[in-house]
């Protein structure tokens, strides 16, 4: 086995040497969001025709979104990080201010139980997606400023996960505990990375442990997921229903796949097709092989974002090299939670394939993350290059 994986691991690593980082995001990235086209109009159309008697409404309102997504990440593009630094706090009020109205009845948009849009016309706004960008930004530029009393001092630590606790709090007010469980993932990686004290952060993390079982078992819903995914076959026309039919598509699709557009479990079996569980549709029609060319393109997209940030800090970039981190953590984690959830790994939550999965925020708000870090590389690569001129000027 070893030897046949040899070969192309070989082959990966000559790819990787050859590729900039910038390159390695915008191929994964290119790879994930056709993957999600193609998906998003395989999965939908039988719900399509139902509820719309058009099997392409889906498809459409991706492709559009797709289209406003690349206009909003050229935008953001041309907008230096200095400037997103002298606003991350106004751009993270703004965000707070939008999980506020979306709770305010005739403003907010409840859907399967939970008020998490605020409609405009036929376009709908998550406020959590913003919050996930807003809470990165604005969590860098504090530790910038407090960088020094983030390392040394508890007051440094706790100050923001206490805003950060009236965040979580406000999106599990809407309920909304897979974006409040993103945020949170994401500050508490970005205090870690700052050089927050070991003991503290094991230690906050114990109490934000304890606190997460108790926000899972105070409301009734949240411990009937909790239990169903632990064990779906026992009540699997009940509350596993979801999880039985995903893990029938990943059995059907074996190593190659049923071929696209031939997966069965997408014809009303398996709620919610084409967003939370567009990934076992994949896998149905794709195969085990399928699987493992998405989460490469997955951890590669994760990887070259990361370094981007780690080539930041050595340029002496820390706001630039935190949001890069940070944005990093919220595409690997929300990533991971959503096939884990897929495949049974995780209790169901409402949280999107990022890139992949049916959703305009989500798109857009992702399309803008990797325009960040597009730019951050560009500004850092610029850094470098005046370096090495002042170098070779000395010499």
């Amino acid at each position: 086995m070893m030897t046949l994986l040899a070969r192309p691991l070989e082959l990966l690593r000559d790819v990787r040497a050859n590729l900039s980082e910038r390159q390695i995001l915008l191929l994964s990235a290119g790879f994930l969001f056709c993957v999600g086209l193609v998906m998003v109009g395989s999965a939908s159309m039988g719900v399509a025709e139902a509820s719309f008697d058009n099997p392409f409404y889906f498809f459409v309102r991706h492709f559009v979104y797709l289209g406003i997504g690349l206009c909003a990440a050229a935008v953001v593009m041309q907008v230096p990080m200095q400037v997103w630094h002298r606003y991350a706090y106004p751009f993270f009020l703004l965000a707070l201010f939008l999980i506020l109205i979306v709770l305010i009845p005739g403003i907010g948009r409840r859907v399967n139980g939970s008020m998490r849009w605020i409609g405009f016309g036929g376009i709908t706004l998550q406020p959590s997606e913003v919050m996930k960008m807003g809470a990165v930004i604005a969590l860098a530029a504090y530790l910038v400023r407090r960088q020094e009393e983030v390392r040394s001092r508890l007051a440094g630590f706790v100050k923001p996960l206490a805003f950060v606790g009236i965040v979580l709090f406000l999106l599990l007010l809407e309920p909304d505990f897979g974006a409040s469980l993103v945020i949170l993932t994401a500050v508490m990686a970005m205090l870690f990375l700052a050089g927050a004290p070991l003991n503290q952060f094991l230690a906050m993390s114990g109490v934000v442990a304890l606190a997460g079982v108790a926000v899972m078992i105070a409301e009734p819903y949240r411990m009937k997921r909790l239990l169903a995914f632990t064990n779906p076959w026992e009540d699997q026309y009940g509350s596993g229903y979801q999880l039985v039919q995903s893990l029938i598509a990943f059995g059907r699709g074996d190593w190659f796949g049923v071929g696209l557009g031939h997966s069965v479990q997408k014809l009303f079996y398996l709620p919610e097709a084409h967003t939370d569980f567009v990934f076992a549709v994949y896998a149905e029609e794709f195969g085990l092989i399928g699987v493992f060319l998405l989460l490469l393109a997955v951890v590669a997209l994760v990887a070259s974002a990361l370094r981007i940030g780690q080539r930041a800090e050595k340029a002496g970039q820390l706001f630039s090299a935190y949001v890069a981190y940070g944005l990093a953590v919220i595409i690997g984690i929300q990533s991971c939670i959503n096939i884990g959830v897929n495949i049974g790994f995780f209790p169901t939550k409402g949280l999107t394939l990022p890139l992949v999965s049916y959703g305009g925020s989500s798109l857009v708000i992702v399309f803008m993350m990797l325009a960040v870090l597009l730019r951050i590389d560009a500004e850092s690569g610029e850094v470098r290059e005046r370096g090495v001129r002042r170098a070779g000027r000395s010499a």
